[in-house]
């Protein structure tokens, strides 16, 4: 199927489990399994769910001390465990607090983002999506925003997808469009495969902030996530 009708096809498609997302975000348990059985197919490809930053690099700080780290990681988490109740095979670039890199090396945080690109890379047909907070100095920034690689069309596609969710389901009012990430954005310059990053809020805003503290904000976005990825890779595949 062609990438761009694929996704066409998807925004219809879409709004037939709309259901499934709610409940995927309001039950975490064994209902989550039950529900993605009915709705979503098993995933054919590796998605690759990528936690930002950790270890020594705590990412942006918020106000109040919050380290993007631990809330990308905690979301991070979130996403592999309704991934796997979707049926699909996951890997997670880390699942602790920690940075890929010897203490002695004078370009750890080159060590740490090769890691994550190797991970990837030894990923069977991956599929990469990476967790991030944004942060900006003026407070009445917020929304969620997804980036994607220029190197793999299906990268904008999904993108588009991921974007277009969370508008629906989560936040009706951001305007936002996806964007194309530039040598800024090291590993989505350098991978190959499908590759998105995602910006789920800001650390900046208050508001937005304090929703991202919560676990039932952060189960919303992992579900949209979850569901998305999970039914645009069967339709790309």
């Amino acid at each position: 199927m062609n990438v761009k009708n694929s996704a066409l096809f998807f925004v219809v498609k879409f709004s037939a489990f709309s259901l499934a997302v709610a409940l995927v975000a309001t039950y975490m348990g064994s209902a989550v399994a039950k529900t993605a059985s009915i709705s979503v197919d098993k995933p054919i490809r590796t998605i690759v769910i990528d936690a930002g930053h950790g270890g020594i690099d705590g990412g942006a700080v918020a106000d109040d001390g919050t380290l993007e780290k631990d809330l990308n990681l905690a979301l991070a988490k979130t996403v592999e465990r309704l991934l796997i109740s979707l049926g699909a095979d996951v890997v997670m670039t880390r699942t602790d607090d920690v940075m890929f890199a010897e203490s002695s090396s004078p370009h750890k945080k080159l060590d740490d983002l090769t890691h994550r690109i190797k991970t990837t890379e030894s990923a069977v047909d991956a599929v990469f999506v990476s967790i991030h907070m944004n942060k900006f100095p003026v407070q009445k920034y917020s929304g969620l925003q997804v980036y994607y690689s220029k190197n793999n069309e299906e990268s904008h596609a999904l993108a588009d997808v991921l974007q277009s969710a969370a508008q629906a389901y989560i936040q009706p009012q951001n305007a936002r469009q996806t964007k194309a990430a530039g040598d800024e954005i090291y590993l989505l310059s350098k991978l190959t495969c499908p590759a998105v990053l995602i910006e789920c809020g800001f650390l900046s805003n208050h508001d937005e902030l304090a929703l991202l503290k919560t676990e039932e904000y952060r189960n919303k976005l992992a579900a949209v996530i979850a569901v998305t990825v999970t039914e645009y890779v069967n339709q790309v595949k």
